[in-house]
């Protein structure tokens, strides 16, 4: 089955309106794509260290591990599929259809492709696999997320509590990995948990470079055509812009200075808008350290 077949099957039963325009099609080649990367580091670094992994997959990899313990046979995907797919459901109401169809398509294409690939080791020291695991891992997760995708698991649950109750939990999700981790080192050894928490902290920070959604910038916009850019701006945007009026220093002509806070995710299209609507008009770009005030989110 094509991935455009797979994405249209999926967003039959989701009742997601099949429309593939441009960011549909970038949203399924995140999910693919991601979905591969992390199948790759699975199969080669991580089951090469026996790595713990947070979320949902360090969930299931850690019930397989009980599973053996117990001599029952019950492979990894099972239990990753098992929990996804339920919490995806589960999480429809307050969750954008769409967001979850490509986030459950990146859980299902990480299912087969790990079960395809296959499995050997690159490097034969553990923190060589610990290293590049965790770099790989947290670059594979970001490319979902750059799609506006996901990895699903706590992805879901976060947002959903996020949506409900307009708070994180990502400390509590942190707390869920910390006794994950307890768990694994008592049945697989300390050092064993020793180097997950590293590869957890190396795949969160390459996470945090390349996934820019919840950053913010502020665009400074100098002007002749307030009125064009304006409208353009706020016709494509959902925040807010201020108007300064001004004069050139050098000119003496009237000029507008544009005031407008964004994410970085929609920085890039918002500069490209800008330029289009006046070509002549100087972009200044500050990163946003703080806000204070109501900041919409762009709609995954």
């Amino acid at each position: 089955m094509s991935v455009k077949s797979c994405v249209l099957q999926l967003m039959r039963d989701l009742h997601v309106k099949p429309k593939f325009g441009k960011q549909y099609l970038v949203s399924a080649a995140a999910s693919v794509l991601s979905a591969l990367i992390m199948a790759v580091t699975s199969n080669t670094l991580i089951e090469q260290a026996n790595l713990l992994p947070g979320g949902v997959m360090g969930m299931s990899r850690l019930l397989t591990l009980i599973c053996s313990r117990l001599g029952l046979s019950v492979p990894v995907t099972a239990f990753y599929l098992g929990i996804n797919i339920p919490v995806a459901f589960f999480c429809l109401k307050k969750i954008s259809r769409r967001f979850v169809a490509f986030s459950l398509l990146q859980v299902i294409c990480y299912s087969f492709f790990v079960h395809i690939l296959p499995v050997y080791a690159i490097f034969s020291q553990n923190i060589l696999n610990v290293i590049f695991g965790g770099a790989a891992w947290g670059f594979g997760t970001a490319v979902a997320l750059q799609g506006a995708s996901s990895t699903g698991g706590t992805d879901f649950i976060a947002l959903y509590v996020s949506t409900k109750t307009g708070n994180e939990i990502w400390m509590q999700v942190f707390a869920f990995n910390c006794v994950q981790l307890v768990i694994f080192g008592a049945l697989s050894g300390w050092e064993q948990a020793g180097y997950s928490i590293l590869f957890q902290f190396i795949s969160t920070r390459m996470i945090s470079t390349f996934h820019s959604r919840y950053k913010r910038v502020m665009l400074q916009i100098i002007t002749r055509e307030k009125d064009s850019v304006v409208k353009a701006y706020l016709d494509r945007f959902s925040h807010g812009i201020t108007i300064l009026h001004g004069t050139g220093g050098y000119t003496g002509n009237e000029t507008w200075v544009l005031l407008a806070v964004t994410s970085s995710y929609e920085m890039s299209e918002a500069i490209d808008l800008i330029r289009k609507v006046d070509p002549s008009s100087i972009i200044n770009v500050t990163k946003s350290e703080k806000l204070i005030g109501k900041f919409q989110q762009p709609s995954l």
